[in-house]
């Protein structure tokens, strides 16, 4: 069973209204360019998706879960919240991929597989909830025979203005202590890339044109000298 200090906000998550609006709220608007960027992000992380085994720790609502479900991957998802499931369910058979993925509830840090079971493991929007981050990066290393994913948020930027108004708090991390976590946990990064100069918060909060907008000029400050220096979150991608 999960432990009651496994991560942040765990009862705001298992309440039914939120996991049945959260999508709506984060992925609409200008939501849906995060929701896009992410998606990336873990394809080509994980790619060649087809045919691989992989575990995604925090699932949620199966955003990714059902995405690489349909492009082949024979993918397990894996959350603390029962009724963020029952929404991945939901979507998985919408999708017509329910029988190519399995949704369990279970607790990050004592994975229930054996060591080297999957050819990927990956975490998205789960590291700022962690309390013990080091604990479960060392089981997602273990139960994958290579490629391990995550994101996390960064201290030195934007998100930290509006990071006290989140219902659960968030933990924030700088690049050195992303480093020292792998290092620790005995992984060894391949790439890292940083993002999105304006909060998330940001674009969750406007039109998708106008954010459209504020994206193009969100790249160009973050393709300049040093500019990927204010990106409020970071993507890892190591192998054990």
């Amino acid at each position: 069973m999960i432990t009651q200090r496994s991560v942040k906000g765990q009862e705001w998550y298992q309440a039914d209204d939120i996991a049945e609006e959260y999508e709506e709220k984060r992925f609409s608007r200008g939501g849906r360019l995060i929701d896009r960027r992410e998606k990336q992000a873990v394809l080509d992380a994980l790619a060649p998706v087809e045919d691989s085994t992989v575990l995604e720790v925090a699932c949620g609502t199966g955003r990714f879960t059902v995405m690489l479900a349909e492009r082949g991957a024979d993918i397990v998802g894996m959350d603390i919240s029962g009724p963020m499931l029952q929404q991945g369910r939901e979507k998985a058979r919408a999708a017509g991929v329910d029988d190519h993925l399995e949704f369990m509830r279970g607790d990050a840090g004592r994975l229930p597989f054996p060591d080297d079971h999957f050819d990927a493991v990956f975490a998205m929007r789960f590291f700022h909830l962690a309390d013990t981050p080091a604990s479960y990066l060392s089981e997602m290393r273990r139960v994958s025979k290579g490629t391990v994913f995550f994101d996390t948020f960064n201290r030195f930027s934007t998100r930290s203005i509006y990071n006290w108004a989140l219902p659960m708090g968030s933990r924030l991390y700088s690049r050195y202590e992303v480093r020292k976590l792998l290092d620790d946990a005995g992984l060894e990064l391949v790439t890292d890339d940083h993002d999105f100069v304006l909060p998330y918060g940001f674009y969750r909060e406007i039109p998708g044109s106008t954010a459209s907008t504020f994206r193009r000029i969100d790249t160009t400050l973050g393709s300049i000298p040093g500019g990927d220096r204010l990106s409020s979150v970071s993507y890892w991608h190591c192998e054990g």
